[in-house]
């Protein structure tokens, strides 16, 4: 979730996170890419809409190799590109084309309608061994996708907020925050540290409640899209950067770091000119949820203080000012700025080129809601 203790939250559940962030360059507005992993991730790997990938079409997709992904580029250009999950998604989805080397914390117990294996201890250990072996052969890219601040929100030794939904949520982000400080350290530790960025997003946010919802997918409320966006570059000046930015941008933008020419078929604009103190203009941010087995399609335009939500295919529309409405409960319907967001959206979705899903085709191009038939 967005709502962490640098971004105001008033209970400090995050210490090491918080540290880090404020050393970095970190946007107050981050979005990801969709609302749950496989849709987020596929899009951010992939410098595109998720709408436009070639992919199954269930709600646990599969990316087949048509998808040109980030890592493949750094990986010919003889980046090292390792990575370690923690979740049984991560294993045969298509989500590690491009990696050298990847890996997944052993013995999970798998279930397709929640998440209770305990990983920080064990993807540390992963993580460690992982970059101890891939920094001692040159440049590398790395990427480690902490799981445990995540449905369901399990209870930690020596960590008691209470009982409440929220209390169990944040007890899993200082259990996560503990672990990934370690990393931190040693990162910190290796003769490359001090040379290493350090990016830090989520894939998607949390629902505690909010709009009657509970976990996450299926909707594009700030709850779910709205997530932290920091990175620490060596020698570069912190600051907070309030402009919308998204996932989208990360492709290109690590392309950029690493010394590798931009790809044309990214969508995404390359954030290293800001990061290095140059001008943060506005742009909009479309977050993109495509109909899969289990969810119809919602789409989402943030455009400065104002944010239009699009069911239906486009047919229904929802405004909201997230300055004066940040928990978007009064909707807007008519008026000009409505109409402004509305052709701006259709003008934004004209750009998108949709690709229909190789197999869950009828399903889901009427964006028929089957959550009994998902698939893992």
């Amino acid at each position: 979730r967005a709502d962490m203790p640098w971004a105001g939250y008033e209970r400090p559940i995050a210490p090491r996170l918080a540290a880090l962030e404020a050393e970095s360059v970190s946007y107050t507005r981050g979005y990801a890419l969709s609302s749950y992993t496989s849709m987020s991730l596929g899009g951010l790997l992939a410098g595109r809409y998720p709408s436009e990938l070639r992919r199954d079409g269930y709600f646990f997709g599969t990316y087949p190799k048509e998808n040109l992904f980030f890592p493949e580029l750094l990986q010919a250009a003889g980046v090292r590109t390792v990575g370690a999950h923690a979740h049984g998604y991560f294993n045969g989805k298509g989500l590690e084309q491009g990696f050298d080397v990847w890996e997944i914390v052993p013995k999970l117990v798998w279930s397709n309608t929640t998440d209770e294996n305990v990983t920080s201890p064990q993807h540390l250990a992963l993580a460690t061994r992982i970059l101890e072996e891939a920094g001692a052969k040159g440049r590398f890219f790395a990427w480690f996708h902490f799981m445990d601040p995540h449905d369901k929100y399990q209870r930690h030794a020596g960590i008691d907020y209470g009982r409440k939904l929220r209390d169990l949520y944040d007890g899993e982000v200082t259990f996560t925050d503990e672990h990934v400080g370690k990393l931190l350290d040693f990162v910190a530790a290796q003769p490359w540290g001090s040379r290493t960025a350090i990016v830090v997003s989520a894939d998607h946010g949390e629902a505690l409640g909010e709009h009657g919802q509970f976990a996450h997918g299926f909707e594009v409320w700030e709850t779910l899209v709205h997530v932290p966006l920091f990175v620490r570059l060596p020698g570069v000046a912190p600051r907070r950067i309030d402009e919308p930015r998204s996932a989208l941008d990360l492709a290109p933008t690590i392309l950029e770091l690493l010394g590798l020419a931009p790809e044309p078929s990214f969508r995404g604009v390359s954030l290293v000119p800001e990061l290095y103190g140059g001008d943060a203009p506005p742009r909009d941010v479309l977050v993109d949820l495509p109909a899969t087995s289990d969810s119809a399609r919602r789409r989402a335009l943030v455009r400065g203080r104002y944010k239009l939500i699009v069911y239906e295919n486009d047919n229904l529309a929802r405004l909201f000012d997230l300055e004066s409405d940040p928990g978007e409960l009064r909707p807007i319907t008519q008026g000009e700025v409505f109409t402004e967001m509305r052709a701006r959206y259709r003008e934004l979705a004209q750009t998108v080129k949709d690709v229909p899903p190789y197999r869950c085709s009828e399903g889901c191009l009427n964006g028929a809601y089957r959550k009994k038939d998902a698939s893992p």
